[in-house]
């Protein structure tokens, strides 16, 4: 049985957790955004356009017809613009190449454009994925594994995971391609700071918050990164598992990701990048939940992972 206590704040969503169960074999909660396990009732789906992969949140604040504006941006959008899921703001046109019109604009009814969760730079949230840096072959593998339903979520509250698919499914192969290769151009700098918190009640989970509350849910600014507070140890402990394997635990992660963790040939890099999403990936990989060619490869890798590894692995590569 896992013991959960504490305050969680994955993402934004902040939420007062009491003592909660969850039997072994059920998914962290915390990555994937809840403070507890599933109830035995099926959660409401996020309504279209919100916030998906947490619990319930508020409703977004009304527009008010102003323009916004952001230190060192020249744009001013209004709320309703910055939230335009097929022409989300781009308040930095000059940090990354032209966008693909699937990018900027995706394609209605289904195709989102990528740019509203994934940031024109690429660098996304913890509730989605950081896919600026990526490989094109592994981005590629990635959406068709989304399409042929080889890869979905082991928590099914997380809504966000069926509108990738969705988005997946309806983009054509020219779009597909056109995404990887603008993504794939640009090279994954980190954005997210971790710290060791003694003083924070975080228990066996780690809380990845913004560095500017509002800049990342009102105004999605993606010059503003996050913080990961990680229990006290598990950056050391997770260094051990990635560099050495603990013993014959795990393969040393520089095997495949280079030495570097920034990703060798078609080998997806893994610095930097949030520790929540990471959780999932080797969660869900190790269940069979997400299949696939490079899944089948990391299975024999994350058979004997803990809960308790899975973090401390995150905790590490969140922070190189």
């Amino acid at each position: 049985m896992r013991k959960v206590t504490g305050i969680a704040i994955v993402g934004l969503a902040i939420v007062t957790a009491g003592v909660l169960l969850a039997a072994a074999d059920a998914p962290p909660p915390w990555a994937y955004g809840f403070a507890g396990p599933a109830p035995a009732t099926p959660p409401v789906a996020p309504a279209p356009g919100g916030r998906a992969g947490g619990p319930a949140a508020a409703a977004p604040a009304p527009d008010d017809g102003a323009l916004k504006h952001l230190p060192g941006s020249s744009g001013a959008f209004t709320i309703t613009q910055i939230r335009d899921a097929f022409g989300p703001a781009d308040w930095y046109p000059g940090d990354h190449p032209t966008m693909p019109d699937v990018v900027a604009h995706g394609r209605r009814p289904d195709v989102r454009a990528c740019s509203l969760c994934h940031y024109p730079n690429g660098k996304g949230r913890p509730e989605n994925a950081g896919v600026s840096g990526l490989p094109v072959s592994y981005f590629l593998q990635t959406m068709a594994d989304f399409r042929n339903g080889a890869r979905k979520s082991a928590d099914a509250r997380k809504g966000n995971t069926n509108v990738m698919i969705a988005i997946a499914k309806g983009m054509t192969e020219d779009e597909t391609k056109a995404a990887a290769e603008y993504f794939g151009s640009m090279k994954w700098t980190p954005w997210i700071k971790v710290v060791e918190a003694a003083t924070v009640p975080i228990a066996d989970r780690i809380i990845e918050t913004p560095e500017n509350v509002e800049a990342t849910e009102v105004l999605r600014d993606a010059r503003s990164g996050f913080i990961a507070y990680v229990p006290p140890g598990s950056v050391k402990r997770g260094e051990a598992l990635v560099k050495s394997g603990g013993g014959g635990k795990t393969t040393q992660c520089s095997v495949c990701h280079g030495a570097d963790l920034m990703g060798l040939g078609p080998v997806p890099g893994i610095a930097g990048r949030s520790p929540s999403y990471m959780v999932r990936q080797l969660y869900d990989m190790q269940q069979g939940i997400r299949k696939g060619v490079w899944s089948d490869l990391m299975k024999p890798v994350v058979a004997n992972l803990t809960d308790a590894d899975m973090l401390a692995i995150a905790a590490y590569t969140a922070s190189r």
